[in-house]
C-alpha cells in the first residue's frame, strides 16, 4: 500500500481542513465597537464530526489497490452576545429554541434604549454648546 492513501492520510488531511474552516474567531467573533463605548462580541457554539474508512484490495498485479474516503460537516450556531459597556459585561443569550428573528425582537426595546441615550447626550452637547456661544 502507498503511503500517501493511508487511512491516517485521509483522517489527517480531513482534520487539516477542519481547522481551517473552524477558528476561535468562529466561536469567539470579532469585537464590535460602538460609538458610545459599548462593544458586543458574537459567541457562537461549533459542532464538527468526521468521519473516514478505506480497505486494502486484493490485487493481481505488481500496483497495490485502495479504496478509501472521508466526510465531515460543521454546525455552526449564534448563542448570544457579549456586551460590555462602561466596564460592565453581560451576557445576551438567544434561546436556542427562539428563531433568529423572535431573539432579535426580544433585543429591540434595549437597543431602542441605548439609540435613544445616544441621541439625547449628542442633543444635549449641542444645547451646551449653543447657550456658551450666546
Amino acid at each position: 500500500m502507498k503511503d500517501n492513501h493511508t487511512i491516517g492520510n485521509i483522517m489527517g488531511i480531513t482534520m487539516e481542513k477542519l481547522k481551517e474552516m473552524v477558528d476561535v474567531n468562529t466561536i469567539v467573533g470579532e469585537p464590535i465597537s460602538l460609538q458610545d463605548g459599548t462593544t458586543i462580541i458574537p459567541i457562537s457554539k461549533v459542532s464538527f464530526g468526521f468521519a473516514s474508512g478505506g480497505s486494502d484490495l486484493p490485487s493481481k498485479s505488481q500496483n497495490e489497490l485502495f479504496g478509501g474516503g472521508s466526510g465531515a460537516g460543521v454546525s455552526i450556531q449564534p448563542l448570544g452576545f457579549m456586551v460590555v459597556y462602561k466596564g460592565e459585561a453581560k451576557l445576551m443569550q438567544m434561546s436556542v429554541n427562539a428563531s433568529t428573528p423572535n431573539a432579535v425582537a426580544t433585543m429591540v426595546p434595549e437597543i431602542i434604549d441605548k439609540v435613544a441615550d445616544m441621541f439625547s447626550k449628542g442633543k444635549k452637547g449641542k444645547e451646551d454648546s449653543e447657550t456658551e456661544n450666546q
